[in-house]
């Protein structure tokens, strides 16, 4: 196949009425598919039905303590869930604190909490006269809505295969006492599918801020989400690692059950130090008795160990990487060799990160649009909404059944076409 940038304009033109006609049969198909957002399928929800049965009425709702999980208190989570959670996060159970069903609703709050009273002694964010957060792009999107409500200011950082730009991190975070802290998602990142280098998360825990307030916001969302048994992204485990580099308190790490469990009803987790356990302990005593136990245990009782989050994780691969292979195919097969896009092969996480010519973003979501797919607002992985190439993509396989999948990703394959031809055209 010829590359589009070696066709004559006259080419082009009998190439766009080609593909215009295939556009509207399109449209004609009334089509309402969805590859907006990484929400996990049908398929994948009942695979976790069971934990509906684990408790009953006639169970016994205590725990090996003796916690009564029926009743008030447990401020940072009951035992059994602490070993489980802190054994999925790759740290002690006493570097742990349990949440609620949403690891985004903990960032949240340690932001909010940074803004109102200070990290560990520090001032307010509030009463500075500017707060700024680095943000590697492209990124999750709702991240940079937390750090936007707040006013924080955004910093773009670009991402590599290994990670972000360290090179620009290391030189910023020394340089500018107002810069707190940079959002990361270390293991299949959403939306490239990247995981960092051994080297990235070295110089990370090694970093020389300015600001003695500045923390790394490690959102490890995919920690167990791989899409194959026998070729998974590891990580050196940051806590450890900034410990070592004698940064001890550098870091937050993240992750929930989300998409292990239920989405709405899992339970999230928060890992760091004693330090920074302790700091935030004053504000949880303040904001709760203490978060759903019932849940908790529900969680151990099901799973029971770390084995068994990694067996159920096999089951979700063998739902998606059908999936993932499949949209895959049709970018290769469609677009392969014609110099228009370029995207992404995660080998887990949940998204797929296209690129196509700069200037054609918007326009290839809004063609999709028109004909019955919705897919991620364009801008949506920068902050503020503000791809400076208008070129990222975050493509979401999960939801759809497989069908509506490839059928949408055939669509989206061809919208690249059309908005890549007018884009050369107009040159």
């Amino acid at each position: 196949m010829k590359k589009y940038s070696e066709m004559t304009a006259q080419e082009l033109e009998q190439l766009k009425k080609e593909l215009s006609a295939k556009y509207k049969e399109y449209q004609a198909k009334d089509l309402k598919l969805n590859m907006a957002r990484g929400k996990p399928c049908v398929e994948q929800l009942n695979i976790s039905m069971g934990m509906m049965d684990v408790l009953s009425s006639d169970d016994d709702l205590t725990c090996d303590d003796g916690t009564d999980c029926r009743n008030y208190g447990v401020l940072d989570g009951v035992h059994e869930a602490k070993v489980l959670l802190a054994d999925m996060m790759e740290v002690g159970v006493d570097n742990v604190i349990v949440y609620g069903n949403s690891s985004l609703n903990v960032m949240y709050d340690t932001i909010a909490r940074s803004m109102t009273h200070g990290v560990m002694g520090s001032t307010p964010w509030c009463k500075l006269d500017k707060v700024k957060f680095l943000c590697p792009v492209p990124g999750y999107d709702r991240h940079f809505k937390i750090t936007e409500y707040f006013g924080i200011e955004m910093i773009n950082v670009p991402m590599t295969k290994d990670g972000p730009d360290m090179d620009m991190v290391e030189k910023l975070v020394s340089e500018d006492d107002a810069i707190k802290g940079i959002w990361c998602v270390p293991k299949y990142s959403n939306p490239q599918g990247y995981s960092y280098s051994d080297e990235v998360v070295r110089r990370m825990a090694r970093l020389e801020p300015k600001a003695n307030d500045f923390r790394i916001y490690w959102d490890n969302a995919y920690t167990v989400h791989h899409l194959y048994e026998d070729d998974q992204d590891e990580l050196i485990e940051i806590l450890d690692e900034c410990k070592r580099a004698g940064n001890p308190d550098m870091v937050y790490k993240f992750a929930s059950t989300s998409k292990i469990s239920f989405p709405g009803s899992g339970v999230s987790v928060l890992a760091s130090s004693l330090n920074n356990l302790q700091d935030i302990k004053k504000q949880l005593t303040v904001q709760t008795i203490g978060h759903d136990k019932v849940n908790q245990l529900r969680h151990v009782r099901y799973f029971k160990n770390i084995d068994g989050i990694k067996a159920h994780m096999k089951l979700h691969a063998d739902i998606l990487r059908p999936k993932f292979e499949a949209v895959l195919e049709i970018l290769e097969r469609e677009l392969g060799g014609l110099d228009i896009g370029t995207w992404t092969k995660p080998k887990g996480g949940y998204f797929i990160s296209f690129d196509s010519l700069d200037g054609c973003a918007k326009d290839i979501v809004a063609r999709c649009k028109k004909a019955g797919v919705e897919m991620t607002g364009a801008g949506a992985t920068y902050p503020y909404g503000k791809d400076p190439h208008d070129s990222n993509i975050r493509i979401a396989p999960s939801y759809p059944p497989k069908d509506d999948l490839i059928v949408a990703a055939e669509l989206f394959a061809l919208c690249v076409k059309l908005s890549s031809i007018d884009k050369l055209l107009s040159k």
